[in-house]
């Protein structure tokens, strides 16, 4: 089973919402913190939100705090990008990835897995 598979990338318009999805093979989704990482062209990959394995822990980056929200739920073995007022900055390859702890996912250690990613572009 793949470890991690994203979903639900697409066009939106500026200030519009989309929620991304990552489906979790049930050995990475237990033992493994979550999170989303973003490339935008021509830029390096970089940290966007990560959830701990008991949801207890989130971190976000700056410029997504209090837009993007990140959720978990077992049922599922899912890992929810929820992104609201949406900007053209936005505009990204969005990957899900799983790593030891929120703190290694935002610290920039090397997650264990990574999604294949989904593009998401907003215009303006």
């Amino acid at each position: 089973q793949v470890p991690l598979a994203e979903s639900g990338g697409g066009l939106a318009q500026a200030g519009g919402s989309l929620r991304l999805s990552c489906a979790a093979s049930p050995s990475t989704f237990t033992r493994y913190a979550l999170g989303w990482f973003r490339q935008a062209p021509g830029k390096e990959r970089e940290f966007v939100a990560a959830i701990s394995r008991g949801g207890g822990s989130i971190a976000y980056q700056d410029s997504v705090r209090g837009r993007f929200t990140i959720s978990r739920t077992g049922a599922k073995n899912t890992v929810y990008l929820q992104m609201n007022s949406l900007e053209p900055e936005d505009t990204a390859v969005y990957y899900c990835a799983a790593g030891p702890s929120t703190a290694t996912l935002r610290g920039g250690v090397s997650p264990a897995y990574w999604g294949q990613g989904t593009q998401v572009t907003v215009s303006s």
